[in-house]
């Protein structure tokens, strides 16, 4: 369990890929002062375990499922990562739930200097929209962002000095893809009064649906 706050930017330092999978080694330094074999570390907001670290360094395995679902394939040696360790029980939590587990990349689309913030715009696919909301959580590469304009092939997150400062984001340009993890919350709601099941038969957000759920 993670909480988006990025804790710090690694490199990669070296991957080794396989027929459908690979392995990954991540130049880092304050995500390593606590580590241990197994624990589990946010990558570019997918969460990957550590096989094996050094002074400097971890390394992690990644599965065919991930590199599908995710933008970790794309990646090459230098190519800045978010990083940020599993979440501690008695910590704070500065930004929503996030899992780890991407549910799939979008776009950037635009990427526009307003003030002292940065709007980037997203296209995304229609099964993550749908569960995208305005002033909503979305993690981006494992940023916890809020969701400041969304529409029906799109959304948009601004994005404050600190932010671009501390994050990989600041090295993302129009054309980009990025992982995307909605929030958990919306996910479990979605599914426990059956939207998933309802758009799957083509009825979608009647009012017979309403009202069978008390609005």
């Amino acid at each position: 369990m993670f909480t988006g706050i990025i804790e710090e930017v690694g490199r990669i330092r070296a991957i080794e890929r396989q027929a459908v999978s690979a392995r990954l080694t991540v130049a880092a330094s304050k995500v390593l002062s606590d580590v241990h074999l197994g624990d589990s570390i946010a990558v570019n907001g997918v969460c990957l375990t550590v096989t094996s670290f050094g002074r400097d360094y971890f390394c992690a395995d990644v599965m065919h499922e991930t590199l599908n679902r995710s933008s970790l394939g794309a990646l090459g040696v230098k190519s800045p990562v978010n990083l940020e360790r599993a979440m501690l029980a008695g910590g704070r939590f500065g930004g929503h739930i996030v899992s780890g587990h991407i549910d799939g990349t979008g776009t950037i689309r635009d990427v526009r200097r307003d003030g002292n913030a940065v709007w980037y715009t997203i296209q995304a696919p229609e099964p993550i929209l749908r569960l995208i909301v305005e002033k909503g959580s979305i993690a981006i590469d494992g940023i916890s962002l809020t969701v400041a304009r969304v529409d029906h092939v799109s959304f948009s997150v601004s994005i404050i000095p600190h932010t671009l400062q501390e994050t990989a984001l600041a090295f993302k340009r129009a054309g980009d893809i990025v992982n995307l993890e909605n929030d958990c919350i919306g996910k479990y709601v979605a599914k426990l009064i059956g939207v998933e099941e309802e758009d799957k038969a083509g009825k979608g957000m009647t009012r017979e649906f309403l009202q069978r759920y008390g609005f």
